[in-house]
């Protein structure tokens, strides 16, 4: 699961999360898909080797090659996020590190804090967010949806042990 859970001091009852999204393409995927591309974008320019045609088909080739380069670099930092909820007795940070942009920063006190998954209404489905200090923020939609399903199992259940020692 793209989620960890680290206990940072083993005399209280605290706790840290941190979420990031899947990264399915790594850098070795990212150049041999680039490399078969190229290969495979040659074997039209081989049948045109020594026409004029080459000219006309070699900015389409290097275009399609770029904006595949574009696009699987542009999804890649787009996909750097990662949010990390501390959990401690006196307090809950939650803290999003968009790709772009500032940090977001939201705090409660876990005893008022909730833990809710909404099945419908949310821009994904089984959303799940933490309620509390007048704010109601999500948490985690990135993930796929048993694994939201799985959060927000262990995670009312830290809130609550948590919250109540």
């Amino acid at each position: 699961m793209p989620y960890a859970w680290t206990t940072t001091d083993r005399t209280a009852p605290a706790a840290e999360l941190r979420l990031w999204p899947h990264q399915s393409l790594s850098a070795k995927g990212f150049v041999t898909f680039i490399g078969i591309f190229f290969f495979l974008a040659l074997f039209p320019i081989y049948a045109v080797l020594g026409t004029v045609l080459l000219w006309g088909l070699l900015p389409f080739m290097l275009a399609a090659l770029w904006a595949i380069w574009y696009a699987l670099r542009r999804n890649e930092r787009d996909r750097q996020i990662l949010e990390v909820l501390e959990l401690r007795p006196d307090h809950l940070r939650l803290t999003r590190h968009n790709p772009r942009g500032p940090a977001q920063d939201w705090e409660g006190n876990p005893y008022w804090v909730s833990v809710s998954l909404h099945e419908t209404g949310g821009p994904v489905p089984y959303y799940v967010t933490l309620k509390g200090s007048g704010r109601e923020v999500e948490i985690g939609a990135f993930l796929s949806e048993d694994e939201r399903k799985a959060l927000y199992a262990e995670l009312s259940d830290r809130v609550r042990q948590i919250a109540r020692p």
